[in-house]
């Protein structure tokens, strides 16, 4: 009987290695890193601002909005969404949030921190199925409505499989 309940365990053990090595190898991820130089666009009060971006690295353009903004104790919070696109087809959607902290002495100048959460139903191309998020840190120089600009260095991984 000792037997049989070695083997039987060490045949599920073996089966359930199986099992979870073929699903990390189905598995696979893409590093998400690069540079990122945007511009903003107003279209008017009430309106989403417009966001054109081009990057270097893991993808090649950038285009979104922020949805909304609310200004806080220290800067501003804006939700945002961004399409993503590298030069082989493949594209992801975000939805997005993003921290403004202002820098003190400097109007209109603050820190960014924005979270991309990628919405998986709305993949395409080289990226379809790809889900996770990634983040980037930056500046951002919202002084002059007509010429709003944002520099961030995006990072993180992003994953498909099972």
């Amino acid at each position: 009987m000792k037997n049989l309940l070695a083997s039987a365990t060490i045949g599920i053990a073996l089966l359930t290695s199986g099992t979870l090595a073929q699903a990390a190898q189905n598995k696979q991820c893409l590093p998400m890193g690069g540079v990122a130089i945007a511009n903003l666009f107003s279209e008017g009060k009430g309106k989403p601002v417009i966001i054109s971006a081009t990057l270097t690295g893991s993808v090649n353009t950038a285009a979104g909005k922020i949805t909304a903004q609310k200004t806080t104790a220290t800067g501003l919070v804006m939700e945002m969404e961004h399409y993503f696109g590298k030069d082989d087809g493949g594209h992801i959607y975000t939805k997005d949030r993003g921290v403004l902290t202002a820098i003190p002495g400097k109007p209109g100048r603050y820190m960014v921190e924005i979270t991309y959460i990628i919405k998986k139903d709305v993949t395409r191309g080289t990226l379809k199925g790809y889900a996770g998020q990634f983040k980037s840190y930056g500046l951002a120089d919202l002084r002059d409505p007509d010429d709003m600009k944002v520099l961030v260095r995006y990072s993180g991984e992003i994953c498909k499989g099972s």
